[in-house]
This record gives structure tokens, C-alpha cells and sequence, in this order.
């Protein structure tokens, strides 16, 4: 039986206070809150184990070397990546798209090549990819999208060319809550020779990722959104790949030997880690993975699909309501609107009861405009959140829907 009071005890922000009200925080795609268990981590990091990683022979160093590694065989273990050489700690899930853009344009492509992205994609697989065709002359294709906020898979495999070298697409839509075919969308672009990237950010806090089962060849996400800190991120890379693509930074760390004449660069993984990484927000993510292993995915898939389903329902009886987004796959996520009502006016009367939700366009000015819209109010939900608080959103909404 899962017991949200019990769940929600192990987040210490949740009994904070929003203009004398208690805290709804349904701003979980943005990013979650931290359980009692990561703030530990980093707190007893800083006091018991804090020494810089890989250089030095002293205790403390390898203390917190071994916990970093420990780290990196977790998210091994978490993705089901076939080495741990495969796992390279990034800043987030921005960063690891960037690498892959840098590096592996410079390795596999020239102009003309394309790369294939989507409708519904988040700002930081798009923008990297518009750097890349103004520096390079790579070509960035257009998945296009239906108006329940599906991938059109015909449309899709229409878009491959002898000139195709890479697709780059989410897993599960920020916006939308839509969840792609992911497992599917790689299989046709392998038919064609074509790498992918798997924006996983939306996907790893709430259902099994198994990189191994889905052929990805590269697959990126954020600690923060699961848990875990902020500053963390993770690009899986298969071997075959990462070993031929030049480093994305250069520095300490990532390299083997230097002279002024050559610089030997070091072996997978820390030919991409350049520099001091954040081994204590690494040995956090570790905490974050332990505790979701604890409760289970089959768990907080039930828990996640039960808000979802309670909070459509409660909210079409809101007057004016309009949702975006029908996907027959869709996460735990609602993006909506309400009468003419502004977003922002919304996003900031609510707030003032204290309900956090997310407003404008998401970073995905793109799909706004397929939308039609400027922007939308976003809840997002999490396992530490409640029926009786997306009652609260409800009661909230109707409350400054009669202000207008």
C-alpha cells in the first residue's frame, strides 16, 4: 500500500508555509524537492569527506573518489548501461545535449547532414542544433506533431536521407506530458544508419529506463529532476561512439599526459569530464537513486497515474478549462488554460494561495506556436503529491477564475 504521509515526511520543504497556506507544490517538471536523504548526503559530503576526486593518494581523496565512482556505478546499474565507462557526469541534462552536439557533429558530420528533432522538443535540443547549422551547415529537420500532441510517425520516416546522421528527441514531453515511442523511433532510424539522442529529463523519475532495451546510443538527464541536486546531470554514450568523438572541454581531469608538442586525452569516462566535477552533488545522486529503488517504479507509476487521472477529471468541471495535449501515452503532467485568463495572471494568483504551478512556454516556444498559444499554466505531479491537494488547485483556479 503506498502511504503518501509517510512519503511526504521524508521531504522536509513540504511543511513550509506560501502566504500563510501550506506549500501545493505541483511544479514538479520544473524540478522535484529533495528528500531528507540527499540533503544528508551533501551535508555530510561537505563535513566528513570533502577532498577534490582522482589526485590525490591521501584519505579524504579517496574517500570521496570511491564515492563518486560508487555514484557512477549506480546510474550504471539505474539505466541498465552496459559499462560504466558509458556514464559521463555532465551539469545537467543541457550540457550532455551540447556535448553530443559539439562532439559528435565534429566527429560524424559535415554540411549538409541532417539532424532530426521534433515539434514538441524543450529549448536545449534545439538551440545547440541551430549552432551547429550556423557554424557547420548541419541541416536540423522537423518531426511534425498531431493536435492531440503525438508524434506523426509517417511524417516521421519520411524525413530520412542519405544525408540523416542523427535523430535527437525527448522521451517525454515537458509540456504536453506526452510519452514518445521512443523504443520504436530508435529501431526506424537504425534501419537508416542513424545515431539518437534520448533527451531522457521528463522520463527517469517516473518509469524504468533501460538503455540497453531501447538501442539508444546516447541518452541525457538532470539529478534534479529525480530527486536528487541541482548542477548534476549524466550523458550515457555507448562506447563505440564516445571513444571516437573529441572531448567536449579541455583541462585537468581529461587528460592523460601533456606537453607543449601533444596532449594524450584520458580514457572513457573522463575524456568528457574536464576539471573539478561536483563529486558531492554525485555521490547525492547516488542518495536519489537509492531512494527511488526504494520505493519502486511499479509504485510510483501507479501513484503518478492515479493524480493524473483524478486531476483531469476534477479540472474539466472547471468552467472555461481547456487542456492541451490528448496523448493516448501521457505522464504525469497537465498543461491547460481557463477562459481567456493570462497564464501569468493565473500562475500568480494561485501562487498567492499557495500553489505552485509553472507558467509561459515551458522553454518550448516552438510547440506554443503549433499550439496556437503564448503559453499555458503547467501542474506537474509527483509521488509526495496528493488528491487533496490538486483539490486545492481546483478550489484555487475556480477562485481566480471568478476575479475575471
Amino acid at each position: 500500500m503506498f502511504d503518501s504521509r509517510k512519503i511526504r515526511a521524508d521531504f522536509p520543504i513540504l511543511e513550509e508555509k506560501i502566504y500563510n497556506h501550506p506549500l501545493v507544490y505541483l511544479d514538479n517538471a520544473a524540478t522535484v524537492q529533495r528528500p531528507k536523504c540527499v540533503i544528508d548526503t551533501i551535508s555530510d559530503m561537505y563535513a566528513h569527506c570533502n577532498s577534490n576526486v582522482h589526485r590525490g593518494i591521501h584519505y579524504l581523496s579517496q574517500q570521496a573518489t570511491q564515492k563518486m565512482e560508487d555514484a557512477r556505478l549506480s546510474v550504471k546499474d539505474f539505466i541498465n548501461a552496459k559499462s560504466s565507462n558509458e556514464i559521463i557526469f555532465t551539469k545537467g541534462t543541457t550540457e550532455s545535449i551540447n556535448l553530443v552536439a559539439s562532439s559528435f557533429t565534429d566527429a560524424f558530420m559535415q554540411a549538409g547532414d541532417e539532424v532530426i528533432i521534433s515539434t514538441m522538443e524543450h529549448h536545449s535540443n534545439i538551440v545547440p542544433w541551430q549552432l551547429q547549422a550556423a557554424k557547420k551547415g548541419v541541416v536540423v529537420k522537423v518531426i511534425p506533431m498531431s493536435d492531440s500532441g503525438e508524434l506523426l510517425l509517417e511524417e516521421y520516416q519520411k524525413l530520412f536521407s542519405d544525408k540523416a546522421k542523427l535523430l535527437s528527441v525527448m522521451q517525454v514531453s515537458n509540456v504536453l506530458g506526452t510519452v514518445n515511442p521512443i523504443k520504436e523511433m530508435i529501431k526506424i532510424a537504425h534501419q537508416h544508419g542513424v545515431a539518437v539522442l534520448v533527451d531522457g529529463a521528463q522520463a527517469v523519475a517516473h518509469m524504468p529506463v533501460d538503455v540497453q532495451d531501447l538501442d539508444a546510443d546516447f541518452y541525457a538527464f538532470s539529478g534534479h529532476k529525480m530527486y536528487g541536486p541541482t548542477g548534476v546531470g549524466i550523458l550515457y554514450g555507448k562506447e563505440k561512439w564516445l571513444e571516437q568523438m573529441p572531448p567536449y572541454q579541455v583541462g585537468g581531469e581529461m587528460i592523460h599526459t601533456v606537453s607543449f608538442e601533444q596532449t594524450v586525452f584520458n580514457e572513457l569516462p573522463y575524456k568528457f569530464e574536464a576539471g573539478t566535477p561536483d563529486f558531492v552533488g554525485n555521490a547525492a545522486l547516488k542518495s536519489a537513486i537509492d531512494y527511488i529503488d526504494s520505493i519502486g517504479f511499479e509504485a510510483i507509476q501507479k501513484q503518478e497515474s492515479l493524480l493524473l487521472q483524478y486531476a483531469l477529471e476534477q479540472l474539466a468541471h472547471v468552467d472555461g478549462m481547456r487542456f492541451f495535449g490528448a496523448a493516448k501515452q501521457q505522464d504525469a503532467v497537465i498543461s491547460f488554460a481557463v477562459k481567456d485568463i493570462h497564464h501569468f495572471d493565473m500562475g500568480t494568483l494561485l501562487d498567492r494561495l499557495g500553489i505552485a504551478v509553472r507558467t509561459g512556454h515551458h522553454c518550448a516556444e516552438p510547440l506554443m506556436h503549433r499550439l496556437g498559444v503564448e503559453g499555458t499554466v503547467r501542474a506537474s505531479f509527483a509521488i509526495y503529491n496528493t488528491k487533496e491537494e490538486i483539490d486545492s488547485l481546483v478550489q484555487g483556479i475556480q477562485r481566480v477564475a471568478k476575479m475575471f
